[in-house]
């Protein structure tokens, strides 16, 4: 059949608009925080093999992860699917999940008594069981510790609940209103989604809508070779380090090789570290979609989110190790590892095409999690904290915005406290914590959280202390993360993954501050008069403008002091001193 390409253009944006519409469905019908407000899920429209053709505006991390969950999913279900069948699972070894937490809920899409595809969602839910609130258990030694496990289930089957699996759910979690709620909103995401993506089908026929899905990987395909040719051949390696675990944290290199022959690349994880006895191991279908994640962000062409781009990027991981850990291996907190992994790609790429990579940035998402009971009712607070940039090769780093992993938000102020005995003291830019550079990093952000229930158990996933954010071409690195109980009182640090949970109290704070992004280039190349609009920003002090940048502000309203940021700037040159 002879493609037509606005015709082309037309359904593949008309799939797109499915998966949106998903997403948007989902977001405005959930009932947690953690997918309502912060967005940590994910839609995806695919095709009659389980091949992704749309992906909805969410979580980049989530991209390649549909392909391994459905390959699961239809091998275990061959000859075995009807209409109005809905299925359920999590498991990141038998059903091809990425850790407990997220649910996949998918409904196969027919016409007539044949699938032509499937509607998916993935959602990060408030608890799925497990040793503590949130079920972000770091310390567990082994996925048993984590929560509920669930192989590929039939949730509904035509049409029926299959009521002993909503009665195990309800059973097995925390908060089950809000679990049971989430999942009812990714149903009826994918209802929607069925109704949508068979209005294809009557508009455009059978014969012509399966070609025009066939073509769609077909396009994504070359457009993904076609970028990858403009990358010069060669192989680049980066070395990254997540800081390490508990009070005695060692450091957990994550490594890559990035192999360009042409058009196509190789992704090799050789020589990362051995999977740990913690809740930070990254499952395959993960550390696949983590890789995904990276090298679509530096493609400059609007490549279809279709499986198909993958199909030119092989992925190599080593058994058994933190990027492709063996069952049981723990993998709660494993997003700090997908995270880290594309910091350290991205380290790579910029080797390869530095005029499109950042400097890095705050590390992805924390995970901030409390738990407990307050009022007679439990109450499970998780919030995925997001961060900045780092300086960009033509702009400074942003600040306040997501990880290129993760399209996601912070929960507003209002909701955390109107749902959680929570009150936010702080929610703030942290100035200087940008990396000095002719880019400046993104700034950091300080949130305090101040416990009113009688008492709380506190789990934090987080990172970039002993290594904070690099910077790229001369740039400096940005300002480390923190994590500390009462602030203002005993100020007592806690580690970046904590193994043990943390006990609070009724008006202890948790302050949890990220890192700053790592600037690009010479800070000395700065302009002064953007290092006056940091000062009237509150991105940077005067203190900081002078010593980081060699620009002299004074006065009231702040101005440069010409003559003296001159002869500062001399006297550095001379005495051949970078700025810090």
């Amino acid at each position: 059949m002879e493609i037509n390409q606005i015709q082309l253009e037309v359904i593949k944006n008309a799939l797109d608009s499915v998966a949106d519409e998903m997403a948007l469905i989902v977001m405005r019908s959930a009932y947690s925080g953690i997918v309502r407000d912060a967005m940590d899920y994910s839609t995806a429209i695919c095709d009659a093999e389980g091949r992704t053709l749309a992906q909805g505006l969410t979580t980049p991390l989530h991209l390649g992860s549909f392909f391994d969950a459905m390959q699961a999913l239809t091998a275990r279900f061959r000859g075995k699917v009807d209409p109005e069948d809905l299925f359920i699972f999590n498991d990141p070894y038998v059903a091809g999940g990425q850790h407990l937490p997220d649910i996949y809920i998918v409904k196969p899409i027919f016409l007539g008594r044949t699938i032509k595809g499937w509607a998916t969602t993935v959602a990060h839910h408030n608890d799925v069981g497990g040793i503590v609130p949130g079920s972000n258990a770091i310390g567990a030694r082994d996925i048993y510790g984590e929560g509920l496990r669930l192989p590929a289930l039939k949730l509904k089957e035509r049409g029926v609940d299959v009521q002993p699996i909503w009665d195990i759910l309800e059973l097995n979690v925390r908060v089950p209103v809000k679990v049971l709620g989430d999942i009812r909103a990714q149903i009826a995401a994918c209802t929607v989604a069925e109704r949508s993506f068979l209005d294809l089908y009557k508009r455009y026929g059978e014969a012509v809508t399966d070609a025009y899905f066939a073509e769609i990987h077909r396009y994504a395909e070359r457009l993904a070779r076609a970028e990858i040719a403009e990358i010069p051949d060669g192989v680049y390696r980066f070395e990254n380090c997540i800081d390490g675990l508990g009070t005695k944290p060692e450091e957990i290199p994550i490594r890559v090789a990035l192999h360009v022959h042409g058009d196509s690349i190789t992704v090799d994880w050789a020589g990362s570290h051995p999977q740990v006895h913690a809740g930070i191991n990254s499952p395959m279908p993960f550390t696949k979609a983590a890789t995904y994640a990276a090298i679509r962000s530096v493609m400059s062409s609007e490549v279809p989110n279709s499986q198909s781009f993958t199909i030119p990027i092989v992925v190599r991981a080593p058994s058994g190790s933190i990027v492709n850990p063996n069952d049981p291996g723990a993998c709660g907190a494993r997003g700090i590892t997908g995270f880290r992994m594309i910091d350290c790609l991205m380290g790579a790429l910029a080797q390869a095409l530095p005029e499109r990579v950042p400097a890095d940035g705050f590390g992805g998402a924390t995970i901030t999690a409390l738990g407990g009971r307050h009022d007679g009712a439990p109450f499970v607070y998780v919030e995925t904290v997001m961060g900045n940039t780092g300086g960009m090769p033509r702009h400074d780093g942003q600040s306040g915005v997501s990880h290129v992993g993760a399209n996601q938000s912070n929960i507003p102020v209002e909701m955390v406290e109107a749902q959680h005995p929570i009150i936010v003291d702080r929610y703030e830019f942290v100035p200087d914590s940008g990396g000095p550079g002719r880019c400046r990093g993104g700034v950091s952000m300080r949130r305090d959280l101040r416990l009113v229930a009688d008492m709380a158990v506190l789990t934090i996933r987080s990172d970039k202390r002993k290594n904070p954010p690099y910077g790229l071409a001369g740039g400096s690195p940005g300002t480390p993360s923190w994590n500390i109980i009462n602030p203002d009182g005993e100020r007592r640090v806690l580690p970046v993954l904590l193994l043990e949970p943390e006990i609070m109290y009724r008006d202890d704070v948790f302050r949890h501050e990220l890192a700053g992004g790592g600037g690009l280039g010479d800070p000395r190349e700065r302009d002064p008069e953007m290092v006056l609009e940091d000062v009237i920003l509150e991105f940077v002090t005067r203190e900081g403008a002078r010593r980081d940048y060699g620009v002299v502000i004074e006065g009231e309203p702040p101005r440069i002091d010409q003559d003296a940021t001159k002869a500062l700037r001399a006297r550095e040159t001379r005495s051949g001193r970078k700025p810090t």
